[in-house]
């Protein structure tokens, strides 16, 4: 019997504006679709921690049993420099400065985003499809979307009509905004002359002579407004109405607002029975910002080339920390907070090698059922991992008890204790062993300390031990510790 027939997971719908027990459309069957990056640059720490709360979210699911189909697209076209409907692509862009093509900004940093999430341990999703691979099927929306009334051409530009959507509908419902006040607030903008209202959005933008990215329509040559790639994929693949759609808080309005008004216009219906968002991440208590220098790329964590860190970071310790915090709070990122989860994940991962030789006894002091009920329960509010691992904490204190021989375990105790433990670590949080930062990279770390062992023992043998123990010393700052003994030299990675 699966685990979720047994559990009673609550999530917090944006669209409601309060948790809701979750029950998909289809028992055993969740759709979830999560927005991407667009790939024009590499990938943004805030977004990582995005992806890393459905990534978690996603492993979750999977551990209760449900069967997960997981979309999340990569935007290869129509992303605006100023995210509305003027300005220029912002791979176009990069490609005109770097004098590359379009396709080869995508593909840069289409792997340069796998490559970081596959740093942090992230599950590939189900399906990953791409803008620019679903023209036509944005095309067809379009076609539907001016079929029903909702939108007009102007000038071989396609826009969407809010007014007249709002007529019918609600626009603004997942974000609160009331079209009133939008209207009342909206200030002139240039080059919006040609759109009936300012509220009013592109779904299909004309490419003017010198726009690199284009594709034929029937309404001349040009390119997918943002919001309607999403609408297309999402829809494609887990059908009219599905389960749960995700993304930053950031993208509620105006790109998720758009996405329901889209799909009500096309197809008449509400898509998303559950919206989800994540909250944005700080830097050292600031919004992140290249302007101001307040901001780290995630592949400087692990090589602490940044003037905001003093060391390198396995990805597992950066990982927990960002799990540390509820995925819908404001997170601040710094150096202290970062070495002090490395310190709890190291006596997390000391406790896993510890429970695995515990000697049992005829009776538990530790009464593993309630606990294991505590870490179920976290988790099924709202994906709760601060309390998760609150719970996971007190069971690394028992650990140590028991070992102390302070606590007592029965053997059926401990095995339930360990499998457990594992689940929620590796499976569900996505953690890595305490070492795979350094087994990323094996054979040169050995090749390097083998090296440094070799001079240091050339130093000692000259007598010169300043020499030999600064070699020690300095390692040991590193995580690496030398072991002397009578077989040579040894070390180990802490």
């Amino acid at each position: 019997m699966p685990l979720y027939q047994d559990q009673e997971l609550t999530v917090y719908n944006s669209l409601s504006g309060k948790k809701e027990i979750f029950t998909p459309l289809l028992e055993g069957y969740v759709g979830m679709y999560v927005c991407g990056p667009t790939v024009y640059s590499n990938v943004h720490l805030g977004n990582v921690r995005t992806f890393m709360s459905f990534d978690m979210i996603f492993r979750y699911l999977k551990h209760l049993g449900y069967k997960v189909r997981y979309v999340r697209n990569i935007t290869d076209a129509g992303h605006l420099t100023d995210d509305a409907d003027q300005g220029e692509d912002k791979i176009a862009k990069k490609a005109r400065l770097e004098q590359i093509e379009p396709m080869e900004v995508v593909q840069k940093y289409t792997l340069d985003f796998h490559d970081i999430l596959n740093k942090f341990n992230f599950l590939p999703p189900s399906i990953e499809p791409t803008a620019t691979g679903h023209i036509i099927e944005q095309i067809e929306i379009i076609k539907k979307i001016i079929d029903n009334g909702y939108a007009y051409e102007k000038n071989g530009s396609v826009y969407f009509d809010v007014i007249k959507f709002n007529e019918d509908h609600e626009y603004g419902k997942l974000s609160g905004r009331k079209l009133e006040d939008m209207i009342t607030n909206t200030r002139a903008l240039s080059a919006q002359d040609e759109k009936n209202n300012p509220q009013d959005f592109a779904l299909w933008k004309k490419a003017e002579p010198e726009h690199i990215m284009r594709w034929p329509s029937p309404w001349g040559d040009g390119f997918p407004g943002w919001h309607l790639e999403c609408t297309a994929m999402s829809t494609k693949y887990l059908g009219e109405q599905f389960d749960i759609h995700g993304g930053g808080m950031d993208l509620k309005f105006p790109h998720h607002e758009c996405e329901i008004a889209q799909n009500e216009a096309a197809i008449g219906t509400e898509p998303v029975k559950y919206w989800l968002h994540a909250n944005m991440l700080t830097l050292n208590g600031q919004k992140m910002a290249k302007s101001t220098g307040n901001s780290i790329n995630p592949g400087e964590i692990f090589t602490g080339d940044s003037p905001h860190l003093t060391k390198g970071f396995a990805p597992s310790v950066a990982r927990f920390f960002i799990l540390q915090s509820s995925y819908r709070s404001i997170m601040d990122f710094s150096n202290d907070a970062l070495l002090a989860s490395e310190k709890g994940f190291n006596r997390l991962m000391e406790a896993l090698k510890i429970v695995k030789n515990l000697d049992t006894s005829k009776e538990s002091s530790f009464n593993v059922n309630d606990w294991k009920a505590s870490c179920y329960a976290a988790m099924n509010d709202d994906f709760n991992t601060p309390i998760l691992i609150a719970h996971l904490f007190d069971a690394v204190k028992q650990i140590h008890l028991i070992k102390d021989g302070k606590a007592t375990i029965t053997a059926s105790d401990l095995k339930l204790l360990l499998e457990t433990i594992n689940a929620f670590v590796f499976d569900v949080l996505g953690l890595e062993d305490n070492n795979a930062f350094a087994k990323a990279d094996d054979s040169k770390l050995s090749g390097t300390v083998e090296l440094l062992i070799k001079l240091r023992k050339e130093a000692r043998e000259n007598k010169d031990f300043a020499l030999s123990d600064k070699i020690r010393d300095e390692l040991l700052e590193l995580g690496i510790q030398l072991k002397d003994g009578r077989e040579g030299t040894t070390f180990t990675v802490n």
